[in-house]
Protein backbone atom coordinates (compact mmCIF):
# COMPACT_ATOMS: atom_id res chain seq x y z
CA UNK A 1 0.00 0.00 0.00
CA UNK A 2 1.39 3.28 -1.31
CA UNK A 3 -0.69 5.95 0.07
CA UNK A 4 -1.14 5.70 4.53
CA UNK A 5 -4.69 4.95 5.50
CA UNK A 6 -5.25 7.98 7.19
CA UNK A 7 -5.02 9.94 3.49
CA UNK A 8 -7.34 7.71 1.80
CA UNK A 9 -10.83 8.04 1.67
CA UNK A 10 -13.52 5.65 2.20
CA UNK A 11 -15.28 4.78 -1.50
CA UNK A 12 -18.67 2.56 -1.95
CA UNK A 13 -17.84 -1.02 -2.02
CA UNK A 14 -19.98 -4.03 -2.90
CA UNK A 15 -20.06 -7.68 -3.77
CA UNK A 16 -17.53 -10.20 -1.93
CA UNK A 17 -15.13 -9.89 -4.52
CA UNK A 18 -14.19 -6.46 -2.42
CA UNK A 19 -13.65 -8.55 0.74
CA UNK A 20 -10.66 -8.67 2.60
CA UNK A 21 -8.96 -11.73 2.92
CA UNK A 22 -7.27 -13.47 6.14
CA UNK A 23 -3.86 -12.51 5.39
CA UNK A 24 -4.42 -8.84 3.78
CA UNK A 25 -6.75 -8.14 7.18
CA UNK A 26 -4.01 -9.31 9.00
CA UNK A 27 -1.40 -6.80 7.36
CA UNK A 28 -3.79 -3.81 7.65
CA UNK A 29 -3.85 -4.71 11.48
CA UNK A 30 -0.29 -3.99 11.94
CA UNK A 31 -1.38 -0.01 10.73
CA UNK A 32 -3.65 0.10 13.34
CA UNK A 33 -2.84 0.48 17.40
CA UNK A 34 -5.17 -1.59 19.53
CA UNK A 35 -7.88 -2.67 17.31
CA UNK A 36 -8.80 -6.53 17.71
CA UNK A 37 -10.22 -8.84 14.62
CA UNK A 38 -13.62 -9.97 16.18
CA UNK A 39 -16.12 -12.83 14.80
CA UNK A 40 -13.94 -14.72 12.78
CA UNK A 41 -12.38 -11.93 10.98
CA UNK A 42 -15.33 -10.50 9.67
CA UNK A 43 -15.34 -6.92 12.03
CA UNK A 44 -12.66 -4.42 13.56
CA UNK A 45 -13.43 -3.86 17.56
CA UNK A 46 -11.89 -1.40 20.14
CA UNK A 47 -12.89 -0.37 23.24
CA UNK A 48 -11.56 3.63 23.73
CA UNK A 49 -11.48 4.59 27.65
CA UNK A 50 -12.32 7.99 29.02
CA UNK A 51 -12.83 9.37 32.06
CA UNK A 52 -15.99 10.87 31.87
CA UNK A 53 -19.44 11.29 29.93
CA UNK A 54 -18.24 14.19 28.27
CA UNK A 55 -15.00 13.66 26.80
CA UNK A 56 -16.75 9.57 25.97
CA UNK A 57 -19.57 11.84 23.85
CA UNK A 58 -16.76 14.52 22.43
CA UNK A 59 -14.97 11.78 21.22
CA UNK A 60 -18.23 10.09 19.62
CA UNK A 61 -19.28 13.43 17.99
CA UNK A 62 -15.88 13.43 16.05
CA UNK A 63 -16.39 9.50 15.29
CA UNK A 64 -19.51 10.78 13.74
CA UNK A 65 -18.28 13.47 11.92
CA UNK A 66 -15.81 11.44 10.42
CA UNK A 67 -18.50 8.34 9.11
CA UNK A 68 -20.68 10.88 7.74
CA UNK A 69 -17.84 12.35 5.65
CA UNK A 70 -16.70 9.50 4.38
CA UNK A 71 -20.00 7.70 4.13
CA UNK A 72 -18.82 4.77 6.55
CA UNK A 73 -20.55 4.03 9.98
CA UNK A 74 -19.78 1.89 12.83
CA UNK A 75 -21.36 0.40 15.03
CA UNK A 76 -21.15 2.05 18.50
CA UNK A 77 -21.81 0.97 22.27
CA UNK A 78 -21.87 4.55 24.27
CA UNK A 79 -21.33 4.23 27.72
CA UNK A 80 -20.24 6.61 30.77
CA UNK A 81 -16.52 6.38 30.38
CA UNK A 82 -15.79 4.29 26.70
CA UNK A 83 -17.08 3.83 23.86
CA UNK A 84 -16.93 0.51 21.90
CA UNK A 85 -16.49 0.69 18.05
CA UNK A 86 -16.72 -2.13 15.39
CA UNK A 87 -16.63 -1.54 11.84
CA UNK A 88 -17.36 -4.02 9.58
CA UNK A 89 -18.84 -3.62 5.42
CA UNK A 90 -21.90 -5.16 5.53
CA UNK A 91 -21.93 -4.37 1.78
CA UNK A 92 -19.11 -7.39 0.80
CA UNK A 93 -20.05 -9.63 3.89
CA UNK A 94 -16.95 -8.91 6.18
CA UNK A 95 -13.59 -6.33 6.21
CA UNK A 96 -12.93 -4.41 3.56
CA UNK A 97 -10.52 -1.30 2.95
CA UNK A 98 -12.64 1.34 4.31
CA UNK A 99 -13.07 -0.16 7.75
CA UNK A 100 -9.03 0.07 8.00
CA UNK A 101 -9.20 3.48 6.79
CA UNK A 102 -11.64 4.33 9.26
CA UNK A 103 -10.17 2.86 11.94
CA UNK A 104 -7.31 5.05 11.55
CA UNK A 105 -8.51 8.10 11.33
CA UNK A 106 -10.49 7.18 14.54
CA UNK A 107 -6.86 6.54 16.05
CA UNK A 108 -6.12 9.90 14.43
CA UNK A 109 -8.53 11.43 17.26
CA UNK A 110 -7.20 9.85 20.07
CA UNK A 111 -3.47 11.44 19.65
CA UNK A 112 -2.94 13.58 22.34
Amino acid sequence: MDTPLMQQHCRPLSGSENRLDAHQAETLMALLKGWQLTEHGQALFKIVPFENYHQTMAFVNALAFIAHREDHHPDLGVHYNRCEIRFSTHDVGGLSLNDFICAAKTDALLVR
